[in-house]
């Protein structure tokens, strides 16, 4: 099925470049190459071993960011391809969307940001920008993977406008203000259609798939989340009745599907009737709207509502998940303190770009270090440096 680009789809032949011109390829778009870049990087790979939900989770079957990411780009590209915007931008920005994320998944970010407080604090999107423009360096003459503004765009903007009015860069996180200087992102207004996508997917997949690793993992039953979610519980009603005799593994799969494929229409509906009703001409014109072209109907954000609220009072607050998170807080709050304060013990190649220990650009140094470690290197790392836990 061939992707026909709507008015409002960004072209690559109207990109506004790389920070750092390059020849162009003879094979690849832009938004390719960006895409290409950003599977190659280490930073992608070490996704393989970072929490999604479960911290280092035993389970072969469990998601990892790695798994998320990629199913978010499958759903992303698929509704990409339906409302005619360019596949490729749309897969570049979701698969790049959680390279900021550290070990521990959200427990993880929330450490750090406790920890750096008197440093800026942390922010998952900014460190996303870090890895790309200055921590990956795999090219001669520039850091970072040098992608497309509308790649770096759609990664940093993907939940909308960063400036609100009446906000200037004093209130903008440190990388994306620095680099924002020099390669300006248009950071109050929302971004094109493709991170759109993107941004929508990721709240699809990461719901119904969280729904489905708790369910295997036994945080709750079909019939809790049944009769809390009455959606969710119709979906699993309609296929018992059609099916009777269906039970575990392949019920759950198919509700599943069938609930992701009820949201995916949606959003595609729902987008269509916004982009009728505002008409933007351009890709530069959906950036000026009053509003996102990408979204839910209002009936589906309320379910959408009601799965997450379930999630998070089974699943993300579980005491089981409870008990891993104050683990995982205490870790690399612990870390962060050790390492600021004795600079000298990170590895040579991070050592070399920290001064003196409590500084503030040692906490920046010590930050990207640990944010990039992995569940099982943090862990094993805690282990060497203070004991087992």
């Amino acid at each position: 099925m061939k992707n026909t680009l709507g008015p409002y789809a960004t072209r690559w032949q109207d990109s506004r470049g790389r920070l750092h011109p390059e020849t162009a390829s003879e094979t690849r778009t832009p938004f390719q190459r960006d895409r290409d870049r950003i599977i190659h990087c280490t930073a992608f790979r070490r996704l393989m071993h970072k929490t999604q939900v479960f911290i280092s989770p035993e389970g072969d079957h469990f998601r990892t960011r790695l798994t998320h990411s990629l199913e978010v780009a499958q759903i992303a590209r698929a509704m990409a391809r339906t409302l005619g915007v360019d596949e490729d931008l749309t897969e570049a920005v979701a698969l790049a969307h959680d390279l900021g994320h550290t070990p521990f998944g959200h427990t993880g970010e929330d450490a750090l940001d406790d920890v750096t407080r008197p440093f800026g604090g942390f922010d998952h999107n900014d460190q996303a920008l870090r890895v790309l423009v200055l921590l990956e360096n795999r090219y001669v003459g520039f850091h970072g993977l040098n992608l497309s503004w509308e790649t770096l765009e759609g990664v940093v903007k993907h939940n909308g406008p960063l400036l609100k009015a009446g906000e200037d860069e004093s209130d903008l996180p440190t990388t994306i203000a620095t680099y924002n200087r020099q390669h300006d992102l248009d950071l109050h207004t929302f971004a094109g259609m493709e991170a759109q996508v993107a941004a929508i997917a990721d709240d699809v997949a990461y719901n119904h798939h969280d729904m489905d690793d708790g369910l295997r993992a036994g945080l709750f039953t079909i019939d809790e989340v049944s009769d809390e979610v009455p959606h969710v519980g119709q979906t699993f009603a309609d296929i018992r009745k059609a099916h009777p005799n269906l039970a575990g593994e392949v019920l759950i799969s198919e509700a599943v599907r069938r609930l992701i494929g009820e949201m995916v229409e949606d959003v595609v509906s729902e987008s269509k009737q916004r982009l009728v009703a505002s008409a933007p001409k351009d890709a530069n014109e959906v950036r000026h709207l009053d509003r996102p072209m990408v979204a839910f109907s209002d009936g589906m954000r309320e379910k959408e509502r009601g799965l997450k609220a379930f999630l998070f009072r089974h699943m993300y607050r579980a005491p089981i998940v409870n008990a891993e998170r104050e683990r995982a807080f205490k870790i690399v709050c612990d870390m962060f303190r050790h390492y600021l304060k004795n600079p000298d013990l990170l590895p040579p190649e991070w050592r070399s770009y920290c001064d003196e220990p409590f500084s503030r650009n040692s906490a920046r140094i010590v930050t990207d270090y640990i944010a990039g470690m992995t569940d099982r290197f943090a862990l094993n790392e805690a282990e060497r440096l203070f004991g087992k836990s």
